[in-house]
């Protein structure tokens, strides 16, 4: 593909994750640049990344004072992005509940769209070993955003994707301060409404198997107020 990409992973205790991923994404992917956003890891990740950064220019690191959320870490992300002259970012969760492997699969879609999100939900539910209550959560979390928004996409608060360039250049970052699941249904709307080309591509959600979900219901509450705001803005005019 044509163009400089970065994915963006934000991390917060993900040493043990990320040892196996940064691997794993410069075996498969040689072009593609790597940039950990870290909220000051008590377990070392920045540590870690530090020294993976010795021997590979490929991997970059942003290293902030204290977990400020996963929202504001892929804002940082986008600016660096935009500010280092990369054509497409990527966004995905350390932890393998996305899987690498899709990444290409995300390089082909983009050459005809301007944003892809890897949706659970496009094809049935494509979710592995969460518990019953929080597949239900998800699933009607998505159902209720598009129900009040409309916006035509079955999984609005996935975190896998990828962004072209011009999107996040049109999308004010500097308005951008949710987290969770709101940040994902924010962006989503906002690229929608600006009128970029979106498309979902099907992909498989495996449940962390190692760390601990940040999930809490601070974020599910700003969820479910995130999409009124966003519609009363655009009835308004002040995306």
């Amino acid at each position: 593909m044509d163009g400089k990409s970065i994915v963006i992973i934000p991390t917060y205790n993900e040493m043990e994750n990320i040892s196996v991923l940064i691997p794993d994404l410069m075996d498969r992917y040689p072009h593609l640049d790597i940039l950990i956003v870290d909220d000051n890891s008590p377990d070392g990740t920045a540590d870690y990344v530090r020294k993976m950064q010795e021997n590979n220019g490929c991997i970059k690191l942003i290293e902030r004072p204290k977990k400020m959320g996963l929202g504001t870490a892929y804002v940082a992300g986008f600016r660096y992005m935009l500010e280092n002259g990369y054509d497409y970012a990527i966004q995905m969760d350390a932890d393998y509940s996305h899987d690498p492997k899709e990444i290409g699969n995300f390089f082909r879609e983009i050459r005809d769209n301007d944003l892809v999100i890897g949706s659970r939900y496009i094809t049935g539910v494509n979710v592995v070993n969460w518990p019953m209550r929080r597949l239900l959560l998800s699933y009607f979390a998505n159902y209720y955003t598009k129900f009040v928004t409309g916006i035509p996409v079955a999984d609005s608060t996935g975190g896998f994707k990828i962004f072209r360039r011009s999107v996040l250049e049109t999308i004010n970052l500097k308005d951008i301060r949710s987290n969770g699941y709101s940040f994902q249904i924010e962006m989503n709307y906002k690229a929608w409404k600006a009128g970029f080309k979106i498309k979902e591509i099907p992909i498989i959600f495996i449940d962390r198997v190692k760390g601990r979900s940040k999930m809490n219901k601070k974020i599910v509450r700003e969820a479910v107020f995130m999409v009124w705001k966003l519609r009363f803005k655009s009835i308004l005019g002040r995306l």
